[in-house]
């Protein structure tokens, strides 16, 4: 037996959906803006994952830029059939709904294939019949007149998946299983024991947060609701039960009889979340032909345990991120904003480093800057970054930085000012800029450390093996999604700006490491 800690993907990891093929797990979850976008995790045993790539990871996949951090890529499902991965999501504000192809989960992706206007809503699904027939499954306005906030209801129609079309009349399935239901989402359809089964969300995605479930013989009947519903929830918990807002739900087994459910919730630190939504494990059982999550229980455990032995890989997801660069492309698990190309990167110019060129945009600006980092997956953590920079520009810098959304987030680094370098440790809260900190320093190459202690952060330089703190006691709270909004969590790694200046100077990054305690 096997034991699985929870969440199985920890740090900003929303919205997971599983495709079993053969005895290989396959899992997505959605990206919003960032890029490369769509991330694709590898298991055998549901405790071990390996990720094998990104979906959206070509520049001309995708349109990103200028939205709200939390924009851009919801809820992405992933099916396999007849030898093909299939994999819908939304692009939010820029083209909607859009499906792509693969022969291996690692890809190479087709390029989106966009259902236009014909396919209304959000958080897409693909259910595939018996007969090879693909229906199309997603959320959309109440048809008969939105009455409320969140008056949403689900619908089906069949999709060519040849031409990439919808055919045939859309039909609207469900409205939600509890009275005057808001935001009915995320639904999944299967098939077993005789029944289609509809599995979906409801609530909205904060501490209301569920899953529920109906049923029907026929995708042409009615669908029933589980009389047990809502059949998972967390709501009942309380906001100071340290893990909240579970919800949005993927039903799998695993050929061998046992059934599993993945799931997104939040990991809570002094009432507030750093992360944002993970992915979370749970066991099924099936009651008089209803799933019943985590029986006897009915919350999500600290600990999963799981049949079979270990299945390991050579590079696997875990709490901690070291990362240097001497390969020839990026990690798969590195992301920034909006996308990102050769323009702004380089593992070639400086062996053995990332060179950051530090082109116009800022981080406060919603456009597409000098930045690549990874998760934050804790709330106890180290981070830090060695860079050797000596730019021309006055006022460039580069540096570290913690980054909830445009408005919201925490830097460190160094400028040059009037021939002479200074580290500034500066916060931007709700879009307002304060110098937490600002001193001379001399050395082109410096190490930047952030070590953070549940929502207090300190931030130290170390410069010939000498370390010296440079401010303390930040609070961390306001880079958390209850102060700042959206449904993101926070990232972090390093980055290079001249601020709107000419672009000509570069920052070259040793590594980027980030320990969890």
């Amino acid at each position: 037996m096997l034991l699985k800690e929870n969440p199985i993907l920890k740090g900003f990891y929303p919205d997971p959906s599983v495709c079993r093929v053969g005895e290989d797990y396959y899992l997505v979850n959605s990206s919003f803006s960032y890029f490369p976008g769509v991330p694709v995790f590898h298991s055998r045993d549901l405790a071990h994952w390996e990720q094998v790539g990104n979906i959206l990871e070509r520049p001309g996949q995708i349109r990103l830029e200028g939205g709200e951090i939390s924009r851009g890529i919801f809820a992405p499902v992933l099916r396999w059939h007849n030898g093909i991965f299939y994999m819908i999501t939304t692009n939010i504000d820029q083209g909607g709904n859009f499906i792509m192809t693969s022969k291996t989960p690692e890809g190479p992706w087709s390029n989106p294939y966009y259902l236009e206007n014909e396919a209304e809503g959000i958080d897409p699904s693909l259910f595939f019949d018996d007969d090879g027939t693909c229906y199309y499954v997603g959320t959309r306005p109440n048809k008969a007149g939105v009455k409320y906030n969140g008056d949403w209801e689900i619908w089906i129609q069949e999709l060519n998946v040849e031409k990439m079309q919808l055919v045939g009349e859309s039909r609207k399935i469900w409205k939600g299983a509890m009275n005057h239901a808001v935001w009915p989402e995320g639904p999944h359809l299967y098939k077993t024991g005789g029944y289609y089964y509809l599995i979906h969300a409801e609530g909205g995605t904060g501490m209301e947060h569920s899953i529920t479930a109906a049923r029907s013989r026929s995708l042409k009947d009615n669908f029933e609701g589980c009389p047990a519903n809502p059949i998972f929830t967390h709501r009942h918990l309380g906001r100071n039960y340290p893990v909240t807002c579970a919800g949005h739900g993927d039903l799998f087994d695993d050929g061998k009889g046992n059934w599993y459910m993945v799931m997104l919730a939040t990991r809570m630190c002094k009432g507030c979340s750093s992360m944002g939504r993970e992915t979370f494990l749970a066991k099924v059982e099936w009651e008089e032909g209803w799933p019943v999550i985590n029986p006897g229980i009915g919350k999500l455990e600290d600990r999963v345990e799981l049949p079979g032995e270990a299945c390991r890989f050579p590079k696997e997801e875990t709490e901690d991120d070291i990362i240097h660069f001497h390969r020839d492309d990026l990690e798969p698990s590195l992301i920034s904003i909006y996308g990102r190309d050769e323009t702004m990167y380089s593992l070639k110019e400086h062996p053995g480093c990332l060179r950051l060129f530090a082109n116009k945009a800022h981080p406060g600006e919603k456009k597409r800057f000098s930045y690549i980092g990874v998760r934050q997956k804790g709330y106890r953590f180290e981070a830090s970054t060695g860079m050797e920079f000596n730019p021309d520009t006055e006022g460039a810098g580069a540096g570290f930085l913690l980054y909830q959304n445009h408005e919201n987030y925490l830097k460190a680094e160094v400028r040059k000012e009037k021939q002479e370098r200074y580290f500034y440790v500066i916060q931007n809260i709700k879009g307002e800029e304060t110098i937490l900190s600002r001193e001379p320093i001399e050395n082109e190459m410096t190490e930047i450390i952030v070590r953070a202690e549940e929502q207090n952060a300190a931030v130290f330089t170390q410069v010939n093996g000498r370390r010296k703190q440079a401010v303390s006691n930040i609070d961390l709270r306001p880079y958390t999604t209850e102060y700042a909004g959206g449904f993101v969590g926070c990232t972090m790694g390093v980055f290079a700006s001249s601020y709107g200046k000419e672009e000509k100077d570069y920052a070259d990054f040793s590594w980027i490491s980030v320990i969890n305690h």
